[in-house]
């Protein structure tokens, strides 16, 4: 299995699933911006969205979206990762990662963007910063967003923190249930392993 990825991009987010599941894979790295892969190659022949995250199986067939990859990866290991199928905690699941995805993903995204104005970019980060809020709220008494249990949509939304406190410099300083599962997160040895591997933070 390959995961192709760019580091600290939302490729992190099945990066962390793959590791904290155990399956075997290889990183294969790509230029966002360029489109292509570290040996030149065209990235847009491997995924045509030119997006990652793309997982590829041995066979060839591909897989992209990261709400899909991750869960595909919880599945395949059988660890907890994700709830059993058809389960109500299963459905749990999928709205909070259909809730990172379409609520904070798609409003950080764009504020990375150089030709968005000042302005458009404070529209978002209000935008975001509300559904961090909520997030503040849903946290309380929790480990994790399922409650004890680390699943796949931890992952993910640890990325977007990432990318708000780390990268755009949100202020969550109000927010101690967000910043505490934010280091709880981050404490977890595989996420460790995944943030180095992709050089976001120096091996120990």
């Amino acid at each position: 299995m390959k995961l192709y990825y760019s580091p600290g991009a939302c490729s992190l987010s099945p990066h962390i699933a793959l590791l904290e599941a155990g399956l075997p894979h290889e990183l294969v790295k790509v230029d966002l911006r360029a489109k292509k892969l570290e040996n030149g190659d065209d990235f847009l022949k491997v995924n045509p969205k030119g997006q990652v995250p793309v997982v590829q199986f041995d066979s060839g067939e591909l897989v992209t979206e990261g709400p899909v990859i991750v869960q595909m990866i919880a599945d395949k290991a059988g660890n907890n990762l994700a709830p059993a199928r058809d389960s109500q905690e299963r459905y749990k699941l999928l709205e909070w990662l259909n809730y990172i995805t379409t609520e904070l993903h798609k409003n950080i995204g764009p504020m990375f963007s150089p030709l968005l104005a000042d302005e458009a970019k404070g529209f978002f980060k209000d935008r975001a910063m509300a559904k961090f809020k909520y997030l503040e709220t849903a946290l309380a008494g929790r480990d994790y967003l399922m409650g004890k249990q680390f699943t796949v949509a931890d992952g993910y939304l640890f990325t977007m923190l990432m990318w708000a406190t780390d990268r755009l410099k949100f202020d969550l300083s109000d927010m101690p249930n967000l910043l505490a599962y934010k280091a709880r997160v981050a404490a977890r040895p595989k996420v460790q392993e995944a943030l180095t591997r992709e050089g976001l933070m120096k091996a120990a």
